[in-house]
């Protein structure tokens, strides 16, 4: 098989690090590498220490170069935190050719991000909701078109600057170059939205272990991004609480018993609680665990149903929501989410991809496979954007994959 090029992707989570290799090949992307590791070196979604978050990307690469058999040298690195700020905004530029070019729409993509801002923060994504050439709108491709003046309605992303800067100075301590920082549920839409979805709207809500991100499109278009400080790590500090057992146990039980709606599990079920201090553990009922979990889930619905009345796109959510992200796994979350935010949601996991799929068909891993989708379809994509810089590649598909069963086996 002739070697293609690699793209690597790299989720920065509050309560894991992973890092996807993925191959273009003729019918899409297959996924060929894996690596995941606990992360303790960031905090809702923003690195609270370089040490740990190195160590952490540094294993997670490992572990994906090893069953990929190639050296990664670039990567997508994701970023979410509640630094993250959406808003929508408009570009304009005179055509002095009476027909617009792509040096044009770079012009009115530029255009459109001047805006002022701090010192501390700037534009990570531009992303094109529409173009209007003179007086005729709902243009997605407007290179070609004759006309006297070019408007872009574009979705701009900005973040902090410093938080921007750690994420690529941990990576470089690494040895990688981050091609680009992407905005991690706008990866996740990558990897689990339809574009049907996209065009009658929809909301993806991606759960992950510090953050809840909230990404809302209408007409194929991005016309809302927000980050709630709130996720599944909350759930387990709340279990860790209420039934008095180590953080480590308490995910282990969250993960087994756990269930957001009281109405889904046997009142008589039982479960073995771990005790603090040296105690003996405890037999409990599982609508204990319930009762702690589905107040906290509640919470993170109504604070998104919030947010999506304050866009004004509520009543243009056809579709409805798609929930992905690790701690959507809980049993009972569509359903409750149904019933808060007055839409239908289905659990997402990622789609559209190749190779080792049925190991990252998980929401967990939403994030880094869109990350991978991201960069393979980046070098198409009418953006202000660092250009791509190709992974390093060293041997073709079989051999990657002979070379790390020979490691492991």
């Amino acid at each position: 098989m002739a070697d293609n090029e690699l793209i690597a992707g790299l989720d920065l989570g509050t309560t894991k690090v992973c890092a996807i290799v993925g191959e273009r090949v003729d019918d899409g992307i297959d996924i060929i590498g894996i690596g995941s590791v606990p992360s303790t070196g960031l905090k809702k979604g923003v690195v609270v220490n370089i040490e740990s978050t190195v160590e952490a990307i540094g294993a997670a690469i490992q572990q994906a170069e090893a069953m990929a058999g190639c050296e990664i040298g670039t990567v997508y690195a994701g970023i979410a935190g509640s630094h993250v700020r959406g808003l929508n905004k408009e570009g304009v530029a005179a055509l002095t050719e009476r027909e617009v070019r792509d040096i044009d729409v770079q012009r009115v993509l530029e255009q459109s991000k001047a805006i002022p801002l701090p010192s501390d923060r700037q534009v990570i994504h531009v992303l094109p909701q529409e173009y209007i050439v003179d007086d005729q709108d709902s243009i997605t491709k407007p290179v070609g078109m004759n006309g006297v003046r070019l408007e872009a309605r574009v979705h701009l992303v900005t973040a902090a600057s410093s938080a921007i800067q750690n994420i690529i100075k941990c990576a470089e301590r690494c040895d990688l170059e981050v091609a680009e920082v992407v905005l991690e549920p706008l990866a996740s839409a990558e990897a689990v939205l339809s574009e049907d979805e996209k065009e009658i709207g929809v909301a993806l809500i991606d759960i992950g272990g510090g953050t809840t991100d909230v990404i809302v499109y209408v007409n194929r278009a991005a016309v809302h991004t927000s980050v709630i400080p709130v996720g599944g790590l909350n759930l387990t500090s709340d279990v860790a609480a209420g039934l008095r057992t180590p953080m480590a146990e308490a995910e282990r039980i969250k993960i087994k018993y756990g269930c957001a709606l009281p109405r889904m599990i046997d009142p008589e079920d039982l479960m073995e609680v771990p005790s603090v201090g040296g105690r003996a553990p405890r037999s409990l009922p599982r609508e204990v665990l319930v009762g702690i979990i589905e107040p906290r889930v509640e919470e993170i619905f109504s604070a998104v149903h919030h947010v999506l009345c304050e866009t004004g796109y509520v009543d243009m959510l056809h579709a409805g929501a798609v929930l992905t992200g690790g701690s959507t796994l809980l049993d009972g979350m569509p359903e409750l989410a149904e019933e808060i935010l007055g839409k239908p949601v289905r659990r997402a996991e990622p789609v559209g991809v190749g190779g080792l799929a049925d190991v990252v068909r998980s929401p967990a891993y939403a994030t880094a496979v869109g990350l991978v989708k991201y960069g393979a379809s980046r070098d198409q994509r009418t953006s202000l954007q660092q250009p791509v810089h190709p992974v390093a590649m060293q041997r073709g598909f079989g051999s990657r994959i002979g070379s790390w069963f020979r490691e492991v086996f």
